[in-house]
């Protein structure tokens, strides 16, 4: 496949971009890398398709973190899916979610040690929202997103769980910050929270790996 390039502006390095294998050439003003991405969702929304995957110097993007501008890249390889698979995109997103709010409690675990009080109340309530996102973009899957039911509980009976288990979290943890030392609420972050997260984690990945598997299944069928 022949690749097209061009000169990042001021930088004098050529930057290769594809889009699903393909190589795009976007306009002059379209250089940076938040530019790139916009030029990117629009070329895919106009194939009534959704961004679902993006990598800078193979590295992967977190789609759901804004991207972070004046850092030197060389190629920006994304991949789409078409509107109908937007359960694979919301599954996709709250894996995110959930991979970036555990990132933060892991730091915050040694940041409310070393800072008083009052700052480590406000890291944790800053915390406490990060954890209802993968759970509320959870919510809004549809309840055969990943598949018939077979005997396990349903994904509508999995989702209140999980909000149920978050608003628990939240209370308990909630509880230590009236504490006058702040050992407590790390304790709680580390042997509360993040095994939760780990666990969320683990269950979001194992129903995206499903919903994956019956999404080329319906497309090998309808090939067929």
């Amino acid at each position: 496949m022949r690749n097209k390039s061009f000169e990042a502006s001021g930088s004098g390095e050529k930057i290769e971009i594809t889009l699903d294998g393909l190589p795009v050439l976007p306009p002059l003003e379209f250089r940076s890398l938040p530019a790139i991405r916009c030029y990117l969702e629009a070329l895919a929304l106009a194939k009534q398709r959704v961004l679902c995957a993006l990598s800078i110097d193979d590295e992967p993007v977190n789609l759901a973190l804004p991207l972070v501008m004046g850092r030197g890249f060389c190629r920006v390889t994304a991949e789409t899916i078409p509107l109908e698979e937007r359960s694979l995109l919301l599954l996709k997103t709250a894996l995110q979610q959930a991979d970036q709010a555990r990132a933060c409690v892991e730091t915050a675990v040694t940041l409310v040690l070393i800072n008083d009080v009052h700052v480590a109340r406000e890291l944790w309530w800053n915390l406490a929202r990060q954890l209802k996102e993968p759970v509320l973009t959870l919510s809004l899957l549809p309840d055969d997103a990943c598949g018939p039911a077979n005997g396990r509980a349903s994904l509508t009976q999995l989702r209140k769980w999980q909000l149920e288990q978050v608003a628990a979290i939240i209370k308990d943890v909630d509880a230590t910050c009236h504490a006058e030392e702040t050992m407590a609420l790390s304790n709680a972050l580390e042997n509360r929270v993040l095994p939760w997260l780990q666990n969320l984690i683990e269950l979001i990945t194992l129903w995206h790996e499903t919903a994956q598997a019956g999404s080329r299944l319906g497309m090998s069928c309808a090939a067929a």
